[in-house]
């Protein structure tokens, strides 16, 4: 068996079905303050892996501030939602943890 990297941009998202994995990824860059998805959920776990750059979370009905450094877990079924922060680039890998990405927008 021979392993070959896949060549995917720096802002792409990557349904694993496609490429053999279990997993789906989603590479995240923002820099305008106050970016991000609306309230959502997924029937899985997504956790999200921040490389650099600030967010405010708002998963359930708590908030907490991701940074660069830390890593995140949001529950399947729970619903979620981030925004950029301002004082830099919010760089992030999210790891879906399904094949494709299922998405119940809730605003």
């Amino acid at each position: 068996m021979t392993i070959q990297p896949i060549d995917v941009g720096l802002d792409e998202n990557i349904e694993g079905y496609l490429i053999g994995s279990p997993v789906s990824i989603i590479r995240e860059f923002a820099s305008t303050p106050g970016t991000g998805p609306r309230l959502h959920r997924h029937p899985y776990v997504e956790t999200f892996v921040i490389h650099r750059g600030r967010a405010l979370f708002t998963v359930g009905d708590e908030q907490v501030v991701g940074a660069g450094g830390q890593i995140l877990v949001v529950p399947a079924l729970v619903q979620h939602r981030f925004e950029v922060l301002d004082g830099g680039t919010y760089e992030a890998t999210h790891v879906h943890a399904n094949d494709r990405f299922i998405t119940e927008w809730l605003a």
